[in-house]
């Protein structure tokens, strides 16, 4: 696949277009499916991103719309064929969040909140092993190496020289104090954590137990913003057995006012380092 090819994102930018193009005739999912002999349902995931395109999808799509530019409709069976190509993490076989790194990986920014764990994005390899391996306990040992080396992966996209991904961790205390592994990979991963929370496109917040109710409450989430202003940002809510995204601008901005929040109540950056280093002392008495 080449560099700049994200199949993921491919895949989101046609379906938008798509479902523009199908707007513009004024025809519903349920219409368009009716003339295709389709389901709505595939319509429907064909137009957010979560299905492959295939070309002939494309062409079909097309001529309901009436789509008579042949620029266009070659420019989206380019699209489509892009979009059927694979990213680096399918080498890696079948993960479970693979949309998700998909999107990681072409995101310009991210925004997280932790309340558990630290960040997949600053962990380190042992901390991640020992994580990984006590939240699937019936993982096997190269099922847990895979899931390390695709999370090692993918903090690439901090270390990148030209263009590191933008990211925003806000952390729970919780995450801090639960020990992983044992005490000693505790300070390792603190010390990980303050080194990379000096990097000037890496801001970690602590929220503290102090801070009492919180709107992070619920849980995990995060925010992706993407450097393609056709791209619109997307909530990422992780769970067991399926992944929640939102992409509705009304959900985005709920989420976004949230995360305003936690960063007011949460320590500064400079107050978060000393936090964290004074954990890292309770640790190593």
């Amino acid at each position: 696949m080449a560099s700049n090819v994200n199949p993921t994102v491919r895949r989101r930018r046609l379906g938008q277009e798509l479902r523009r193009l199908r707007e513009l005739k004024g025809m519903t999912a349920e219409e368009v499916a009716e003339r295709l002999l389709v389901s709505q349902s595939k319509i429907s995931r064909l137009e957010n991103g979560r299905r492959s395109i295939s070309q002939r999808d494309v062409r079909d799509l097309c001529g309901v719309y009436e789509v008579e530019d042949h620029r266009i409709v070659d420019s989206l069976m380019q699209m489509a064929k892009d979009s059927r190509q694979q990213g680096w993490w399918h080498a890696f076989g079948d993960i479970p969040y693979s949309v998700y790194i998909g999107l990681e990986t072409d995101a310009a920014s991210l925004r997280v909140y932790e309340p558990q764990v630290v960040p997949g994005l600053l962990q380190t390899r042992r901390y991640a092993e020992a994580l990984i391996t006590g939240a699937l306990p019936e993982s096997s040992p190269a099922d847990i190496e895979k899931r390390v080396n695709v999370r090692a992966r993918r903090q690439d996209r901090i270390k990148d020289a030209d263009q590191p991904l933008r990211l925003w961790a806000v952390i729970d205390e919780a995450a801090l104090r639960r020990v992983v592994g044992d005490k000693q990979l505790m300070i390792e991963q603190l010390e990980h954590l303050v080194e990379q929370s000096q990097q000037p496109h890496v801001t970690v917040q602590v929220l503290p137990f102090d801070m009492g109710a919180h709107p992070g409450i619920s849980g995990h989430y995060a925010i992706l913003e993407f450097p393609d202003a056709s791209d619109s940002s997307v909530v990422y809510i992780e769970g067991v057995t399926s992944d929640l995204y939102l992409e509705k601008p009304n959900d985005v901005q709920r989420y976004s006012v949230m995360y305003e929040h936690l960063r007011a109540q949460a320590l500064n950056a400079d107050q978060t380092r000393q936090f964290i280093t004074d954990v890292m002392k309770d640790y190593a008495r």
